[in-house]
């Protein structure tokens, strides 16, 4: 077994992974998996460049990871950190980079939206393939904070795309009110259809035949769907949402003010402002795609990063 910890940073989340993975069989043993909202991308889209307080609240997630990593005895060589969309796009990412190897002692990668949904699927779909009732092609579809990943295949990838539809970055670049206008919502609508056109153009959308979902603004459409009172990985891990009700949990987040939002008991704090439109992001997918449902996945870019790191060992 070899024991690994996977950092993925993104414009809106830092999660941990810290897992035992068996090399020969490729399954992966969780030890501690965690999530802190500190939105890194803070006007990224507007600015070009990372907050300052942006840049510290995640220091300090970072921080917290640095000592669980060092209490499961897990040395640098087996500790790998993924930086995404937001880092990606920031004029000062060196700061950044600095500030994490000061705190980790090794270099974030800072991938590409390629790199990036070829981890995702890696993670998504390793304990789908064979499984009935999820046959293949399958679609992964990683809706993040600043950019939104679609990678098509069967036992590895066939055509991967990244636009930049992400739940925050459509926030702030509409300038969404509480409760959007109608023609807010028009304009999201229409840049997400733009970027699905762009997407299409190397991603054979509706050769789908499973859509697997991925990231919070799923997972979190996912727990409305089951009317669950309290957000729980195992009862969300591969349930299934058809599109009926996911056009419905759309409209209901999309109208309802912040209040009612942050009242959901599977709504996390830092996910009330932007679950509108990461909700309308999967609802378009779904139409375009001609998915009747989406299988809902808890493991994600995460895994596959901790499948990279058992692989070279």
């Amino acid at each position: 077994m070899t024991r690994a910890a996977a950092i993925d940073c993104g414009t809106n989340s830092i999660r941990l992974l810290i897992a035992d993975a068996d090399p020969e069989t490729g399954r992966l043993t969780d030890l501690d998996r965690r999530m802190e909202i500190v939105r890194l991308g803070q006007g990224v889209d507007r600015t070009g460049r990372l907050a300052p307080d942006a840049l510290e609240r995640t220091f300090a997630a970072c921080r917290t990871y640095a000592a669980a990593i060092g209490d499961h005895g897990i040395g640098p060589d087996r500790v790998r950190f993924v930086a995404t969309s937001a880092s990606r796009d920031a004029e000062n990412r060196d700061d950044f980079t600095r500030g994490i190897k000061d705190i980790l002692g090794i270099t974030p990668e800072v991938i590409t939206g390629d790199e990036e949904a070829h981890l995702s699927f890696l993670g998504a779909t390793r304990d789908l393939v064979g499984r009935p009732g999820v046959p293949p092609p399958y679609l992964v579809l990683d809706i993040g904070g600043g950019s939104t990943e679609f990678v098509l295949g069967e036992d590895a990838v066939r055509a991967a795309r990244s636009v930049d539809i992400g739940c925050v970055r459509l926030t702030e670049r509409h300038g969404l009110s509480d409760p959007p206008t109608a023609g807010q919502i028009a304009a999201m609508a229409a840049d997400i259809d733009a970027a699905l056109d762009l997407a299409g153009e190397r991603v054979p959308l509706t050769e789908t035949h499973t859509l697997v979902g991925l990231a919070g603004s799923v997972t979190t459409v996912a727990g409305i769907a089951l009317d669950l009172p309290a957000y729980d990985s195992s009862a969300i891990h591969h349930s299934r949402v058809p599109l009926p009700r996911v056009r419905e949990i759309s409209d209901a987040l999309l109208a309802a003010p912040h209040a009612e939002r942050a009242a959901i008991p599977v709504m996390h704090p830092g996910r009330t402002d932007v679950i509108g439109a990461g909700a309308l992001v999967l609802r378009k997918v779904m139409e375009r795609t001609g998915a009747e449902e989406v299988v809902v996945s808890e493991h994600d870019i995460l895994d596959g990063i901790v499948y990279t790191i058992a692989a070279t060992r």
